[in-house]
């Protein structure tokens, strides 16, 4: 097996400096060294956790399920990963930024990967299956997404949609395993991160717009083109409204006001937003874990004022 070391990877981190040799292929497939994912992942199961227990009050099971995310959102982001490098991996061969990564460079093989991919799905089911009905049901109905979401870049110009529709159904989850059911506030709290997801991976495709517009990669990045700012800005906006209604439908009068501080890290991140600059759109990408955790933070203020 040969290690090498993935060109968009973080450099010394700790899968470089301390993870076993014969596990470095797996963990960097499953993007361990970029935490940035998981959050992502995690944070709309956090919103729709609070929103509820805000709504309705908290109870001790709560705690396990605030962590129960944290583990089913690091196995489900890296099984995610996998299938999207074993989709991906003649793209990836193409590009730059992803050539070498463990599949397209041959470190390790696609039978490897998909094994990989499966022990972590059985990670995130065990996880899963401590929840209540109404959470498990609703989680299922994810895969749908989740298994076409790697093909859209190949039919349209909005996969960053259909990340959206993947990466937060965990809103609707945390609502469900908190309340046991699903509810309007949680509804218009998935709309909300949908829209805060195409604004924040637009601007990581703004990185590989070359490439992919060499190899007929399809993104919103290439879609809105000199308009990339005033695109992402919209979208920014309505993920502001739409939680701030969520909020609202939740009973939390604070609710919009304390969302606040979302919305300006998002109108900063437009404001710093230079599409060319590669750098620059990683770092905002990745800060999205601020805006993330201040919108938790929104809602777990509102409900104590309530």
């Amino acid at each position: 097996m040969t290690d090498t070391t993935v060109a968009d990877a973080v450099r010394d981190s700790w899968v470089d400096t301390r993870a076993p040799a014969a596990w470095r292929p797996y963990l960097r497939m499953m993007r361990a060294d970029r935490p940035i994912g998981w959050w992502l992942l995690l944070l709309p199961c956090w919103w729709g956790l609070a929103l509820a227990g805000a709504g309705g009050g908290f109870r001790a099971y709560d705690a396990w399920l605030a962590l129960a995310f944290v583990v089913g959102a690091v196995a489900m982001r890296g099984a995610g990963c996998c299938l999207n490098d074993i989709v991906d991996r003649n793209i990836d061969a193409k590009v730059a930024r992803t050539r070498s990564r463990p599949i397209p460079s041959g470190a390790i093989t696609v039978r490897q990967a998909v094994a990989c991919m499966a022990g972590l799905c059985l990670v995130g089911l065990a996880v899963l299956l401590t929840m209540n009905g109404a959470a498990i049901a609703i989680a299922f109905g994810s895969l749908v997404f989740v298994a076409i979401y790697p093909f859209m870049k190949r039919v349209t110009y909005w996969p960053q949609l259909f990340l959206g529709l993947a990466f937060n159904w965990g809103a609707l989850v945390g609502w469900a395993a908190q309340a046991g059911g699903l509810g309007w506030p949680a509804v218009w709290l998935y709309l909300a991160g949908i829209c805060w997801t195409i604004g924040y991976d637009t601007i990581y495709a703004c990185q590989d717009k070359e490439d992919d517009a060499l190899i007929g990669v399809k993104s919103t990045a290439l879609r809105f083109g000199a308009w990339t700012r005033e695109w992402v800005a919209g979208f920014y906006a309505g993920a502001a409204v739409l939680a701030g209604a969520a909020m609202a439908a939740a009973g939390l009068g604070l609710g919009a006001l304390l969302a606040g501080g979302f919305a300006a890290h998002l109108a900063w991140q437009v404001r710093r937003l230079d599409p060319d600059d590669a750098e620059g759109c990683l770092r905002l990408f990745r800060s999205n874990r601020e805006a993330g955790l201040l919108l938790v933070g929104a809602i777990l203020l509102a409900g104590a004022a309530a």
